[in-house]
């Protein structure tokens, strides 16, 4: 089973890119983040064509996710209201979580808020919204012993090494201490890199800034991963960023990651 993620800026302004890449990498299942339009507006025609079930979860001009499935998913749901009650209410207005089951692994499609600049209100949101995260997968937990596959734009270099250049990491934010505890806090559920299984060296990134030719001169960060539960993370046999996409004309300043298992 190959499963790849992807931020793709727009879903109706990258529509072709996403299909074409789709017809050339049929991957199993698609995870995109920031699809920036209302479920009732969301191309859906263009994916189905191409034997896609199609799950979304969005707003107006803002975040939104959603996955495509060649296989019929079971138990999706979408948001921390599902798990969490009332609890997960207030940060569900901005539509950043959805979860599916496929053969016995669950996908769960994350879009992390980016935080804005450290120490503002956003910021504080990020890790909140990343402590509710945690809570979410702990109740998961407890209902349910499947393997997991959790997927999507973390908008966190975990590591130094996830940055062409990490000085100053600490007030950037991104990387700043604060953020990469609060990810370590969920990943000890137990979640594993699954890049770094095949991949130890930096230098591979997932976004560029379009600013200031970020891809070319390749001053990138890798923020979009895979993190799986042990078992599925030593059936993995290759995780990679497939670059190809953010070389085309008005791209999405993300490329794809894919996991195949």
């Amino acid at each position: 089973m190959k499963v790849a993620t992807w931020n793709v800026n727009s879903i109706r302004t990258r529509q072709g890119i996403v299909a074409n890449w789709l017809q050339q990498n049929p991957v199993d299942m698609l995870c995109l983040q920031e699809t920036k339009v209302r479920d009732e507006d969301f191309p859906t025609a263009p994916f189905e064509k191409l034997g896609y079930h199609v799950y979304i979860s969005g707003q107006k001009a803002y975040n939104g996710v959603a996955i495509f499935s060649l296989t019929p998913l079971e138990d999706v749901s979408v948001g921390f209201t599902p798990i969490l009650g009332e609890f997960g209410e207030d940060f569900d207005l901005q539509k950043r979580v959805i979860t599916g089951v496929i053969n016995d692994i669950r996908i769960i499609n994350l879009y992390v808020p980016n935080g804005g600049s450290v120490g503002s209100e956003k910021y504080d949101y990020k890790l909140r919204w990343l402590k509710l995260l945690r809570e979410y997968l702990q109740v998961l937990r407890k209902q349910e012993s499947l393997e997991w596959c959790m997927c999507g734009d973390f908008n966190i270099a975990l590591e130094d090494r996830d940055i062409y250049n990490s000085e100053g990491k600490e007030k950037h934010i991104m990387s700043s201490p604060a953020e990469r505890e609060a990810l370590k806090e969920v990943l000890e559920i137990g979640l594993r890199d699954v890049f770094r299984k095949f991949t130890t060296e930096g230098g591979y990134f997932s976004w560029w800034d379009y600013r200031a030719a970020g891809f070319q001169r390749n001053r990138g960060w890798r923020i979009d991963h895979h993190y799986l539960t042990p078992k599925l993370y030593e059936q993995a046999i290759s995780c990679f960023i497939d670059v190809e996409p953010r070389r085309l004309m008005q791209p999405s300043d993300h490329a794809p990651a894919i996991v195949e298992f």
